[in-house]
């Protein structure tokens, strides 16, 4: 008589899939801050004004909302 077992853990894909979802949030993240960099940067120095902002702030606004 066989006996099959079928109430086995996915822990082993279960590190993987967490693993890539990081991978591709770190790669996301990057990208979202990358493109603001890009987009503040376009701004002219009287732009930058009317929003409260300065060339200085951009790195940091961009940083702000990736968490590499």
């Amino acid at each position: 008589m066989t006996t099959l077992d079928t109430n086995r853990s996915v822990s082993g894909s279960a590190g993987i899939i967490s693993f890539f979802s990081g991978v591709f949030g770190t790669l996301a993240a990057w990208n979202d801050a990358r493109i603001t960099r890009k987009s503040l940067s376009k701004l002219t120095a009287r732009e930058l004004d009317d929003i409260g902002l300065c060339r200085g702030d951009i790195d940091s606004i961009s940083a702000r909302g990736a968490r590499f």
